[in-house]
């Protein structure tokens, strides 16, 4: 395994080193030691370029605070994640999109709306999508995962998103929770891995099912030009210490950007591991099993509809 690391580093790492500058030294809005008198935006825009925007939940709106990625191709907008918040006055998404779009001057574009997985932080604005024109929601449901993007064989293979000229492909990354995928988008080099893998805590559900994920992302980025990881949240500092549990303040917030060097470093520590569930701690990230009580209290919840 120190073979395929080396080799992962070595046909990876230059873009690693140069890629993504700008997404890379972002500094976020990271919300407010007093939320009361927070005068941030709900929610914040970071232009990549024209065509290529992230965004991020106030703090002070949602402690979760996750991050939305948008992609425009010629017909299509795709749409990463809706957020934690479904009131619109509190967090505009819908409104905030139309004025990327209203920017761009073409109302004619399709808006494709997806989630890197169901849990509730990233599809609570769902309903400011659903039924509008030009919108399709792929609902966060396992058939509707599923049947949208053609997997047969689950969660083997992969899917291809065309967005008119610009190329997005769909993994699948079930462990974390089981919908989970991964898109690599082919014009940033951007690999978006939800709650899968970001710096902070990372809860499995599905133990070997979370190393088979780690494993599928590690072999597609040694074939392709991964450029940066881009999960959900940032939950450590710079200094690699973990926020509170609930912060809605997190000064000097690690980079949102992880490398494929830190893929592969993940992917050799549960190896190390094995089949049986422990943690796994990191400088930049800390992976917990989830108990069979959490399982089954997740569980009777989705069944609820409480994600």
């Amino acid at each position: 395994m120190k073979v395929q690391l080396l080799v992962c580093i070595l046909l990876c790492g230059a873009g690693n080193a140069a890629a993504s500058p700008a997404i890379a030294d972002k500094r976020w809005i990271h919300g407010a030691a007093d939320c009361k008198s927070n005068q941030d935006p709900a929610i914040e825009v970071f232009e990549v370029d024209t065509a290529t925007y992230v965004l991020r939940q106030n703090k002070c709106t949602h402690f979760e605070a996750p991050f939305t990625y948008v992609f425009f191709g010629q017909h299509t907008v795709f749409v990463q994640d809706t957020g934690a918040t479904a009131d619109a006055d509190r967090y505009p998404l819908y409104d905030t999109l139309q004025g990327l779009i209203q920017k761009r001057g073409d109302s004619a574009l399709q808006i494709l709306v997806s989630h890197s997985h169901s849990h509730c932080d990233h599809t609570a604005a769902d309903a400011q999508f659903r039924g509008k024109p030009n919108v399709v929601l792929i609902e966060p449901t396992a058939a509707a995962v599923r049947g949208h993007f053609g997997f047969t064989a689950w969660p083997e293979g992969e899917a291809q998103i065309d967005l008119g000229d610009r190329k997005l492909t769909v993994i699948p990354t079930p462990g974390h929770q089981e919908e989970a995928i991964a898109v690599h988008d082919a014009h940033t080099g951007w690999l978006l891995t939800g709650d899968t893998l970001y710096s902070g805590r990372i809860f499995v559900k599905n133990w070997r099912d979370y190393r088979a994920s780690i494993q599928r992302l590690l072999a597609y980025s040694t074939t392709h030009h991964v450029s940066a990881v881009l999960g959900s949240h940032i939950e450590m500092s710079r200094t690699g210490a973990l926020y509170p549990l609930g912060s809605q303040f997190q000064p000097d917030e690690a980079s949102l950007a992880l490398t494929v060097s830190q893929l592969a470093e993940l992917h050799e520590s549960l190896l190390k591991v094995g089949d049986s569930p422990q943690a796994v701690v990191l400088p930049w990230a800390s992976v917990t099993p989830v108990g069979l009580l959490q399982r089954l209290v997740g569980g009777v919840l989705k069944s609820l509809g409480v994600r």
